[in-house]
């Protein structure tokens, strides 16, 4: 199994454990520019290695994270040295250090500072507050930056730094509607929006007009496009897909969310990619409907076996 590079910020629904299937089914397809409007904590990109590649975000924080890695001005040494020092006053203060972090953040906005609380707030979420304060809990773990952890971080900012090095990457904070305009026909275009129908924390809302726009504006830019989302889980079907997307290829492929640290949390869910092109293992949309309707499997690639322990949450019973 290829490795897999893990940036150091933390965020719910981070595609760590999908890159190598996106990876995989863009591998074969030919651009001159890699491109994401929604570029997130950048795992996707950082794994995929283009030569070329114009990341963009509305979350001013991520932009500026990873504009100061390129610039240099954050590095590893840096990092663990930052996290360290964090680190003892958190541990002192019982946890409590963590808000003065927070405050201080929310008033100035330091790289650092944003990684800190990534990597020390409850469950690795990123909620901002409508003025666009960050406005997640402690963890309530106050020896949060152990040695261990705070090596490991640094690392990770060490990779991420030698990847963006090694290939020309363009970061902007910017509304994906801006990100659009600049599409090419030679372009392919990651797209990783919130997830209509799910609960999602996000830097902005997202709305069906906004899925509708995204659309809208991918076809008609001529350029190849893969984009992540859910297709169901034991609940429901994104009927979303079925609407918004009917024209694309799908495929799909079981995942587990782990939010929180009862199982009962432990969400299993079919992800899907969607694109305007053939990939791996794809079945038109349009097929996919009727199977849903014949309660076939949601699956088009085989059937991952899972331990005993987390079986039980399978999807086989869709």
């Amino acid at each position: 199994m290829k490795k897999i590079f893990v940036p150091p910020i933390k965020s719910q629904g981070i595609k760590t454990k999908l890159v190598e299937w996106i990876s995989s089914n863009a591998s074969e397809v030919k651009y001159e520019r890699w491109v994401e409007p929604f570029m997130g904590t950048g795992v996707v990109a950082f794994n995929i290695r283009p030569k070329r590649a114009l990341m963009c975000d509305s979350n001013p924080h991520l932009i500026n994270f990873y504009k100061a890695l390129q610039d240099k001005k954050i590095t590893s040494s840096l990092v663990k040295k930052h996290l360290t020092e964090e680190g003892v006053k958190l541990l002192k203060s019982e946890g409590e250090y963590y808000y003065e972090v927070r405050d201080r953040f929310n008033k100035n906005g330091n790289p650092l500072d944003f990684l800190f609380l990534s990597r020390s707030c409850f469950n690795g979420m990123m909620r901002f507050n409508k003025k666009g304060g960050f406005n997640v809990p402690f963890c309530k773990k106050p020896n949060r930056f152990a040695q261990a952890l705070v090596t490991k971080i640094s690392n990770q900012v060490g990779c991420i730094s030698q990847i963006i090095d090694s290939g020309n990457y363009t970061f902007i904070n910017q509304d994906f509607k801006d990100t659009l305009k600049e599409i090419n026909s030679t372009d392919l275009v990651y797209s990783d929006p919130p997830y209509l129908g799910r609960h999602v924390d996000y830097f902005d809302s997202w709305t069906e007009e906004e899925e509708i726009l995204l659309n809208n504006w991918l076809e008609t830019s001529k350029a190849k496009y893969i984009l992540s989302t859910w297709l169901s889980n034991k609940y429901r079907t994104n009927d979303y897909v079925f609407s918004v997307w009917k024209n694309c290829k799908i495929s799909t492929k079981e995942h587990f969310y782990h939010v929180g640290a009862k199982e009962d949390n432990r969400n299993a869910v079919y992800e899907a990619l969607l694109t305007n092109f053939d990939v791996k293992d794809c079945i038109s949309v349009q097929n996919m409907r009727s199977r849903i309707e014949r309660e076939e499997s949601h699956l088009t690639s085989k059937q991952k076996i899972y331990s005993n322990k987390i079986q039980q949450y399978s999807l086989q019973g869709l």
